[in-house]
């Protein structure tokens, strides 16, 4: 008796060792697969300086990459991770409308590309970077800003988006081996990234965003 005693003692010792162990795996693994839409308003954005002394930081950068520019400018509000490790940083500003930091942006530091705007948005092409321009759809006073390195662009970016904005002849000429249509090929099977809505993007089918509650935190934070 005493040593089916022992014996159910043990087993049941092992059962809460094991419930203790294995209870905050489940929350953690729970809390990196739940993906929330992410709504970002004015009242998410941290204090801005006013748009003048923007504009004079932003045009007198000393920086050759325009990352670093709007990084040092503007609060990181989200970012996006796909294929191959790479991503996508989201700004936001309520200083400015696109045609006002399109503008600025210029000025600052003149891209290798410009797209019409068309949309709502805008996109410039930068060495290393694509830059989008972006009026937000929940809050009118939101101007969005996209800095997708040009990897993460190649490997997770929508032809059919992109064709909207710059023509594949040129798409294939920065991203090669026919960039284009080999990458319509892999679209049709599944979902290709199409610029940031604030929803989830699965490029392998299973959440990869990284930071979506994320929220202000100022200037150069989470990077």
């Amino acid at each position: 008796m005493r040593k089916k005693l022992s014996v159910f003692v043990g087993l049941l010792l092992i059962m809460l060792i094991a419930t203790s162990c294995s209870s905050p795996f489940q929350e953690f693994s729970n809390r990196g697969m739940s993906e929330e839409e992410v709504t970002i308003t004015t009242d998410d954005i941290p204090e801005e300086p006013d748009k003048q002394e923007l504009i004079s930081k932003i045009k007198g950068n000393t920086s050759e990459q325009i990352d670093d520019v709007i990084e040092a400018n503007f609060s990181l509000m989200d970012v996006v991770s796909g294929e191959g490790n790479q991503h996508a940083e989201i700004y936001a500003t309520k200083r400015f409308a696109l045609s006002e930091l399109a503008t600025v942006l210029i000025d600052a530091m003149e891209p290798e590309k410009a797209s019409e705007v068309k949309d709502n948005q805008q996109i410039f092409i930068y060495p290393d970077h694509f830059v989008t321009l972006k009026e937000s759809e929940e809050d009118d006073n939101v101007l969005l800003i996209e800095v997708a390195e040009d990897e993460f662009v190649r490997r997770n970016y929508s032809p059919s988006f992109l064709g909207t904005y710059f023509t594949f002849r040129l798409l294939d000429s920065l991203f090669g081996n026919n960039w284009s249509n080999r990458r319509a090929e892999t679209c049709r099977a599944g979902d290709c990234y199409g610029g940031y809505t604030g929803k989830g993007y699965y490029p392998d089918g299973k959440p990869k965003r990284g930071n979506t509650t994320f929220r202000g935190g100022g200037p150069g934070a989470g990077k």
